[in-house]
């Protein structure tokens, strides 16, 4: 079995879910693979965050628009099955991308109870630039793009530079950089206010010495299939299994 199926399989699910096809037999894969071929094919970060962002994305749609599950339990509970194993959002966001971190710490804390099959398949590294690439279907949350293992780097570069570009806003006058709430939330994954600063420069050329950082209000409200510009020239390039 090719090293990229496991992917392939996650980019035809968001696929599907953005073309509102039906997607009983990818679901059918994704719970029948057995756990050491996942282990196998998922051997780094970057083959880990496509897959897992990819599938974070698609359930998220799927458990909202079809089965109607709303807060808090789209996120708590186990629903998404894979590999045998039954998985929350919350699992893949905070357990595996972000390497079991405790979700109300600002990211100083691992969780105190963390599965084996969680620890077998988190990322080495917390990459902070996944915060803008899931959606929860809020306003607030960055849009939905495919996210693919020969590529990630570059993609996850430009959803963060693309959204930092749409949610920061700078106010001179008042030395004042207003920013997203996803910073305060996920403080330490970010570096600490240090840490954004850096950010800000790096990626939008932004002098914030001087200004004092506001954490913008998030906006909840629902907006589903939120899907970015660059989604049709990336699932053009999905092949049939």
């Amino acid at each position: 079995m090719p090293l990229t199926n496991i992917n392939s399989i996650s980019e035809k699910l968001l696929l599907a879910v953005k073309k509102r096809e039906a997607t009983d037999a990818l679901l059918q894969q994704l719970a029948n693979l057995h756990f050491p071929l996942v282990q196998s094919e998922l051997i780094n970060d970057d083959l880990k965050k496509a897959f897992w962002i990819n599938i974070y994305n698609s359930f998220y749609q799927i458990l909202r628009k079809v089965n109607q599950i709303g807060t808090p339990a789209i996120f708590t509970k186990k629903l998404i099955l894979i590999a045998s194993t039954w998985w929350s959002l919350d699992d893949i966001e905070h357990g595996i991308l972000r390497r079991f971190r405790y979700k109300f710490s600002l990211g100083f804390f691992a969780r105190p109870f963390t599965s084996n099959r969680i620890k077998e398949l988190a990322v080495s590294e917390i990459d902070y630039r996944i915060h803008f690439a899931l959606n929860c279907g809020a306003k607030s949350c960055p849009p939905i793009a495919f996210y693919s293992t020969t590529n990630i780097e570059q993609q996850l570069d430009m959803a963060t530079s693309s959204f930092l570009d749409n949610e920061t806003d700078v106010d001179d006058e008042k030395r004042e950089i207003h920013i997203s709430r996803l910073f305060l939330w996920f403080l330490a994954d970010f570096g600490g206010r240090k840490g954004i600063r850096n950010i800000l420069m790096e990626k939008l050329d932004q002098n914030t010495a001087g200004y004092k950082l506001i954490f913008k209000k998030y906006s909840w409200d629902e907006e589903l299939d939120n899907y970015s510009e660059t989604l049709m020239e990336s699932s053009s390039k999905i092949q049939v299994l």
